[in-house]
């Protein structure tokens, strides 16, 4: 990941939605690799919830004078995306529970996910360079 010389939280959102992209491409293809262990749990990445946070989409209008009384937002820069075990639940007679359709799902939207996030960036990074080169 590069550095934003201007401090955009755009830019800096798009590059943490790459890297969680990336990162659940990893884990569902490990996912649908392990389909016949026996015993395997599947994993799935934790993002958006903490990346809401962190943008303020999820901030409670609370006035409060300590910060320890309400749990604080997580600065953008320090948000990533963590690998979350399913340990909760059982597909088949092995005790695995993995469901390849849901995981062909997940692998759809999550290359969606990807490609808008990549079409964003590069967007975005275009526009800057367009304005400082004057055209």
């Amino acid at each position: 990941m590069f550095l934003d010389p201007f401090g955009s939280t755009i830019i800096m959102t798009l590059q943490k939605q790459l890297d969680a992209s990336a990162l659940t491409q990893r884990v569902i293809a490990n996912n649908v690799a392990n389909i016949n262990t026996p015993g395997f749990k599947k994993s799935r990445v934790a993002f958006t919830e903490e990346l809401r946070r962190a943008l303020g989409e999820d901030a409670l209008p609370l006035k409060t004078d300590n910060p320890r009384q309400i749990e604080a937002p997580l600065p953008l820069a320090r948000v990533e995306p963590m690998v979350v075990k399913e340990e909760d639940t059982t597909m088949g007679y092995n005790a695995n529970n993995v469901d390849i359709d849901q995981e062909m799902v997940n692998l759809a939207a999550n290359t969606l996910t990807y490609q808008a996030a990549a079409r964003a960036l590069g967007d975005r990074l275009a526009l800057l360079d367009y304005v400082i080169k004057g055209g």
